[in-house]
């Protein structure tokens, strides 16, 4: 029975391989340093380090390109889908590779591959009758002749009176909505009214599900995966889950491959995530190998990296498809991190506030680790963080160049200088090199810790603090003092700062892969081959009369000025993005339209933040001889403190509209300031009374 056990024990810290996969990128625009933090660099760093300890590695990505949004893109530009997709993927996987993503294969969803593999498992969950078929209304543009997805259909926001509200959410105030609560929608094709038409599609049915997934994740993973993750999840489950639409009609896409699909797609949510089956399937191919037991093999650990928005995706939707396709493994883990704000503010694309990969490297050439190693450290694991230049300056100048750059230039500088490059011999270690090279022996079981459970932000430092233990102990030697006075003891200082700095760059592969090559030249290590655990194991990492070349900058300061031109173009997008979007004055309309609006002047009485919700709020106001509940979306730019017993314009004869829950009686008027917050369009005279109409 001990025996058993301990087996039992050895499999599951041990896997005999790794299925890593990276949320697919979608190929409707570039990467910005929010993808690479929040997905790509963790996934990396944890790849190579597996891959350094040896074990069997499938690191899988590719494209997405499929949806809506690619549809949309493509009727704007006057462009085909294949045109828009076909561009952006050739500059995704520039972008992956110039920063070194280490994938295994890098797919695309509009291979025939993927449609096989995504038609087969839709094929196979059909005929065990997964879904369940369901008539619907949906908008249809008359004049296209063709059925809106919610980003077709445009209309006003009934929360902030957005006249650019989509039909699943207003980017302006943030709230989500669906179609049929837009005032005046409009199809984004034609222009036209859209109106209602039945609709057929297949549903997955995910609240026969509930009972699984709270075994599997609330009482299976509830101390191993994030809070973050797992309060999410428990919040879906929680809450009740529901059938969710698997097809959709659109022409871009997976064809539905059974009777009754005809002219209809596979939902985006649906394909995608069975596009890292594909690109396995792609993978394995090349290499000549069976793509099943990275999928398929309970001994394969199969770990989802993606960032908090595909959540519910990975860890409720795809692993009940895997369920029910039969025989799949589940995933592992899903260390989903949180956003990366930039300067303080979320980062958008639609307003041109992102740092974008391909434009980092035109301004800062060659410096990729720069910015893996300042993302890392700066990793939103938890919670929101925040990417500042001010912050990129300093960990670069502080860390990377005053303590590992110095460290490395300073050791090799004097092996040279004392030795012409070449490793001393040592003598006798004195307790001073013994006890540096016990704290290096210890450093890759700590990293490997800290990433084999995520902590990819500690990771970093600890090897840092490698660094910060090269720099301190030559300092404390002094070995340039010696060399006159006590050769031999400079001997064994500087074998010790070279195995050090050997150890540094095995350590730095996961984290800073270019610089790691760069050192490996330096010290002319390539053909010792040395391996992660080798740091713990080996006496020696390079041996005496080992040749080491002359030492290159490893990195370089970052000047105020270099600095300074990034926030002017960042604020300068900005402002071209401000400019760009003043809203045109509308079509004239006429006095009688204008009277039959009843506006009123209305003071706040009470005023609280609706729960669940990041930007609503539900709001008390008092009119002439009448109380009513407003709910608007601006807990984000105003506290229920300085509400109270403010004067307002509102809009008193719409009628009422359900919100999450709570009935809105009104539209409280708003405009917005330079900084695009939310400023009340209200009377100058403050004691102007209650219920005074406005004309």
């Amino acid at each position: 029975m001990e025996f058993c056990l301990l087996l039992k024990i050895e499999y599951v810290i041990m896997p005999k391989r790794y299925t890593i996969t990276a949320a697919l990128p979608y190929t409707n625009g570039p990467i910005h340093i929010g993808h690479l933090a929040g997905v790509y660099i963790p996934a990396d760093i944890y790849a190579r380090y597996l891959r350094g300890k040896g074990k069997d590695v499938a690191f899988i990505c590719g494209s997405d390109e499929h949806g809506v949004a690619i549809s949309l893109k493509a009727k704007k530009e006057n462009k085909s889908p294949k045109q828009i997709i076909d561009h952006y993927d050739q500059l995704i996987r520039n972008s992956f590779e110039d920063f070194g993503i280490s994938f295994d294969n890098y797919s695309r969803t509009s291979l025939p591959i993927h449609r096989e593999t995504a038609q087969e498992i839709f094929k196979d969950l059909h005929q065990k009758n997964i879904f369940e078929e369901k008539d619907s209304e949906q908008l249809f543009d008359p004049e296209a002749q063709q059925f809106l997805a919610d980003r077709f259909i445009k209309g006003t926001c009934p929360i902030c009176q957005n006249t650019e509200a989509y039909g699943d959410q207003c980017e302006n105030c943030g709230s989500s909505l669906s179609s049929s609560e837009l005032l005046n929608p409009k199809s984004t094709i034609s222009g036209s009214k859209p109106e209602l038409r039945k609709t057929k599609h297949w549903y997955l049915p995910l609240d026969r599900y509930e009972k699984f997934l709270e075994e599997w994740i609330i009482k299976g993973h509830k101390l191993d995966w994030k809070p973050n993750v797992y309060g999410q999840v428990k919040s879906w489950i929680d809450n009740g889950l529901k059938a969710r639409a698997v097809t959709r009609d659109l022409d871009w896409g997976i064809p539905v491959p059974v009777k009754g699909g005809e002219n209809k797609v596979l939902y985006v949510w649906f394909d995608a995530p069975i596009g890292y089956i594909s690109s396995t399937k792609e993978w394995a191919t090349s290499k000549g190998i069976d793509w099943k037991p990275y999928w398929k093999d309970d001994q394969t650990k199969l770990i989802h990296f993606i960032g908090k928005d595909n959540i519910v995706f990975h860890c409720i939707i795809f692993p009940v498809i895997l369920k029910e396709s039969g025989s799949y493994i589940l995933p592992e883990n899903v260390p989903a991190n949180e956003f990366l704000n930039l300067e303080g503010k979320k980062i958008s694309t639609s307003k041109n506030w992102a740092v974008w990969l391909h434009e980092y490297l035109e301004e800062f050439p060659n410096q990729q680790d720069v910015l893996r190693y300042v993302l890392t450290s700066n990793a939103p694991e938890t919670k929101d963080n925040d990417f500042t230049w001010e912050e990129f300056q300093s960990r670069n100048n502080n860390e990377l160049v005053a303590i590992y750059g110095n460290f490395i230039n300073r050791v090799l500088v004097l092996t040279h200088k004392y030795y012409n490059g070449i490793v001393p011999k040592v003598k006798i270690l004195s307790s001073k090199d013994d006890e540096i090279l016990n704290l290096m022996s210890e450093i890759p079981e700590k990293i490997g810790h800290a990433i084999e459970n995520y902590r990819f932000r500690e990771a970093s430092q600890i090897l840092m603090q490698l660094a910060r233990y090269g720099n301190k102990y030559l300092a404390d030697s002094e070995p340039w003092k010696l060399i006159k006075t006590n050769p031999d003891r400079v001997l064994s200082i500087m074998n010790t700062a070279i195995q050090i700095s050997a150890g540094l760059a095995v350590v730095s592969r996961p984290f800073l892969p270019n610089t790691a090559k760069k050192l490996n030249d330096m010290l002319n290590i390539n053909i010792l081959e040395l391996r992660w655990d080798d740091i713990s194991l080996k006496n020696e990492l390079i041996p005496s009369g080992h040749q080491i070349k002359k030492s290159k900058l490893l990195f370089e300061k970052i000047d105020n000025v270099q600095i300074e031109q990034q926030l002017v173009k960042l604020n300068s997008n900005e402002k071209v993005n401000q400019e760009i979007k003043i809203s045109p004055i509308k079509p004239v309309t006429s006095y009688k339209n204008f009277d039959s609006l009843d506006l009123q002047v209305a003071e706040i009485i009470e005023a609280q933040k609706i729960e669940k919700t990041k930007k609503l709020m539900e709001i008390t106001v008092q009119l002439k001889n009448e109380v009513r509940t407003i709910v608007s979306g601006i807990a984000l730019d105003f506290n229920k403190e300085d509400l109270i017993g403010k004067k307002v314009t509102l809009l008193t004869n719409l009628p009422p509209r359900k919100l999450k829950g709570v009935v809105s009686n009104g539209m409280i008027l708003l405009s917005e300031n330079e900084k695009g917050n939310f400023i009340f369009v209200a009377p100058e005279d403050k004691n102007i009374e209650n219920g005074s109409p406005i004309n």
